[in-house]
């Protein structure tokens, strides 16, 4: 690979999904790459579902899809496995998932609701995905402990204070999950790519050199309707 595409938090906005994959693969042309989906696919935005089924069906042979969890998939699985309360889930924007799936936002119990094979997929998801330059996860990491040691609430749910500078022993952090309309916010150690793009229509990916440090090269915008 020579480089790699990061795209932030969907929540549901498969029209966003589209656009961006569709300008990588512009972008990209022939040469092969790397596409790293930060997380966060399901609720709050129409069409979760659809995210799931155009991940799950990659269509691009020349781009390696890396699809990484969000909490949100996270929150999504515990509650469909009666793991936590299915309201916790449901007030944070699983109502939406529900009825992208056809379904009423009150089912009773969410067992055997949401079909199997999407909650394995999403039970299935990386946590993180590092090279040698940088790595990318959907919140963030703790700079103390090496990667195979993280605890994946960290990786699904930190959020970094404002100003502080925490790479990943030598290693740039590109991550999503604390939404900033203005974004995306660089620094020398970190790349937060998320916008708030369910909400706000404006999605951002990160362009990165695979072989040189630091922040992206690039930034490719597209924009859909805000909700």
């Amino acid at each position: 690979m020579s480089q790699t595409y990061a795209i932030p938090d969907l929540h549901g906005r498969l029209d966003l999904l589209e656009l961006a994959t569709s300008r990588i693969a512009g972008h990209a042309g022939s040469q092969r790459a790397r596409v790293v989906t930060l997380g966060d696919y399901v609720d709050r935005g129409p069409d979760s579902r659809g995210v799931i089924e155009f991940l799950m069906q990659w269509r691009f042979p020349n781009l390696q899809l890396v699809a990484l969890k969000g909490n949100h998939e996270a929150m999504m699985w515990e509650a469909c496995n009666n793991l936590v309360e299915a309201e916790w889930w449901l007030e944070n924007g699983g109502k939406e998932t529900l009825l992208s799936y056809g379904l009423g936002t009150s089912p009773g119990s969410l067992q055997g609701v949401i079909p199997p094979h999407h909650l394995e997929w999403i039970a299935s998801r990386p946590s993180f995905f590092a090279d040698k330059k940088r790595v990318f996860v959907h919140a963030g990491v703790d700079p103390r402990l090496p990667l195979d040691q993280q605890n994946e609430r960290t990786l699904l749910w930190k959020r970094y204070p404002k100003g502080s500078e925490s790479r990943h022993r030598g290693r740039h952090v590109v991550h999503g999950h604390h939404a900033n309309q203005s974004g995306p916010i660089t620094s020398r150690d970190k790349t937060n790519l998320d916008t708030m793009a369910w909400k706000t229509g404006r999605l951002v990916v990160g362009v990165f050199a695979d072989e040189s440090p630091g922040g992206a090269v690039e930034f490719l915008e597209v924009s859909g309707r805000p909700l």
